[in-house]
Parts: structure tokens; C-alpha cells; sequence
């Protein structure tokens, strides 16, 4: 029974050591101090990350300038960062040869960051927009072939409202690595209509009623001056070209509302506005 205790007694369990060795006052002493060690080294870990993250997180609200959503993922990640080197700092008390442990995460990083690569692309892209602001909320743009206003940027999508106010979702990824048009950023649109009249009328009177029923409208702009020539001559009538700045606000509503009163004009000044007509011949 002696013999049977001292062999157990003598069972090497970790790094080296037996029970025995485990059961001294010494060793005792020495893992409690790592432990010790080990939650001050937690607790300090945990009140850094938590007040750098404040900090990054103010320093985005200082200034209406800086994005808040950006700053806000700035502050998990330095948050994260530093929590990762606090847990690498208490494995390195207990003896754990921390460059075999960063060797695996940055393996499994690897592995993870190939798996979720459209993911992570989607991340990135939403970082660049969030960053150089391309877009912004209350924006009417057109990216990745759908049209409507910017509700919200997200790290991984950008949400749209379109025309008839259904939701749209469009990947971030396909919003920066695409043409953005930006209907909102210039003040000002140049509107542009085409308007044909018959080949027999009076292109002086017809200029003048389209020049007359635009400009009388209060959205039209007379600077910079507007452009109403013929600019072309088809196979049944003269075309005008139109072209009139108005404010960006009031572009489409502008834009239908002339082509209807351009057209009204045009028939009670007794211009004629041609349509395409074919003559059949009957043969002998």
C-alpha cells in the first residue's frame, strides 16, 4: 500500500511535475501568486479597453464632422485588441508559451478571414463609405442599379428607400466598388426636355411660346441662361432642345409639369406637333 502511494505520489501531471511536487508549501505559494498576478492583470486589462473605448467613442461625438458609426467601430476594436494582449499576458504567468498560442489564432484568423471573405469585404467597404462619405443619410442616389433615399449605412449594407418606398438592401461592397450617382450633393439640376414640331410651322413663334411657358415658371433659373435651339431635324419634324436649371428639389416635379404646359402651349398657339404617319400604296 506504501509502495502504491509513492508511485501515485511520484505521477507527473503538468509541466514537469508530480503530485508530490504540487503538495509543497513552495508551489502552492507560487500558483497562488500567478493567480494572484493573473486577476490584476484581468482587472487592469478590462478598465484599460473600457476607457479607451470611451475615449474613442467621445472623440467621434466631438465634432459633427466625424462619423459616429465609424468611431463607434474603432472603439470595439481597440477594445478587443486590448482585452486579446491581456489574455495573452495572463497565459504568459502560468507558464504558457504564448507564441505557439498567437501561431494558432493567427491560423484560425486566416481560416476564418477566407471563409467570410465576402463578408469582411462588405466590412471594408463599409468602413470606406462610413470614412470618405460618398453618401450620406438623407441622400437620393443611384448605386448598383437601384434608385432611392439613403435611410442607413451599416458596417455590412447600406439601406435604401426607392421611389415607391420599398425597402432596398445593397451590400456594401457593391455600393463603394460601383458609379455612385448623387443626386443631392449640387444644389442645382439642369433639366432637359426635347420637344418636335411639325416642318411646316414657325420655329420663331414655337421658340418663343416654349421659351415664354418655361420661363414663366418661378422654379426656372434665368442664370445660367438657358439653351432652347433646334438642335435637330428627323424624318417628321424639327426638334428643340431645352435645357433650364432649376433647384435640385424641384427637378422631377419641374421637369413633368413643363412637358405637359409645353405641349398645351404649343397646341393653342396652333403649332403643330407631328407624330410619325405611314402611307400604304395599294399596288395595281
Amino acid at each position: 500500500m506504501e509502495q502504491e502511494l509513492t508511485n501515485f505520489l511520484n505521477t507527473e501531471i503538468w509541466n514537469g511535475r508530480s503530485i508530490s511536487d504540487v503538495l509543497t508549501l513552495e508551489f502552492l505559494a507560487s500558483t497562488a501568486g500567478s493567480i494572484l498576478g493573473a486577476v490584476v492583470i484581468l482587472l487592469l486589462g478590462w478598465i484599460i479597453s473600457s476607457w479607451l473605448q470611451s475615449r474613442v467613442q467621445k472623440l467621434g461625438k466631438s465634432s459633427r464632422h466625424l462619423d459616429d458609426m465609424l468611431f463607434e467601430f474603432l472603439a470595439s476594436i481597440v477594445r478587443y485588441v486590448v482585452l486579446g494582449f491581456t489574455i495573452l499576458f495572463v497565459l504568459n504567468t502560468f507558464g504558457v508559451q504564448t507564441t505557439s498560442v498567437v501561431a494558432v489564432i493567427g491560423a484560425a484568423g486566416l481560416a476564418i478571414g477566407l471563409a467570410l471573405q465576402g463578408t469582411l469585404s462588405n466590412v471594408a467597404a463599409g468602413v470606406m463609405l462610413i470614412l470618405f462619405r460618398p453618401i450620406k443619410i438623407g441622400d437620393f442616389v443611384e448605386v448598383a442599379g437601384k434608385m432611392g433615399t439613403v435611410k442607413q449605412i451599416n458596417l455590412n449594407f447600406t439601406e435604401l428607400a426607392d421611389l415607391t418606398n420599398v425597402h432596398v438592401i445593397v451590400p456594401n461592397s457593391e455600393v463603394w466598388g460601383n458609379v455612385i450617382d448623387n443626386y443631392s450633393v449640387n444644389p442645382t439640376r439642369r433639366a432637359e426636355w426635347t420637344f418636335g414640331v411639325g416642318y411646316g410651322a414657325n420655329l420663331k413663334d414655337a421658340e418663343t411660346i416654349i421659351r415664354d411657358t418655361i420661363m414663366a415658371d418661378s422654379r426656372a433659373m434665368e442664370e445660367p441662361e438657358p439653351f432652347i435651339q433646334v438642335t435637330n431635324l428627323n424624318d417628321s419634324s424639327v426638334d428643340f432642345l431645352v435645357r433650364v436649371w432649376c433647384s435640385a428639389a424641384d427637378y422631377f416635379a419641374f421637369k413633368a409639369d413643363m412637358t405637359r404646359q409645353v405641349k398645351e402651349a404649343l397646341d393653342a398657339g396652333g403649332v403643330d406637333i407631328p407624330f410619325p404617319t405611314r402611307t400604304l400604296v395599294q399596288a395595281g
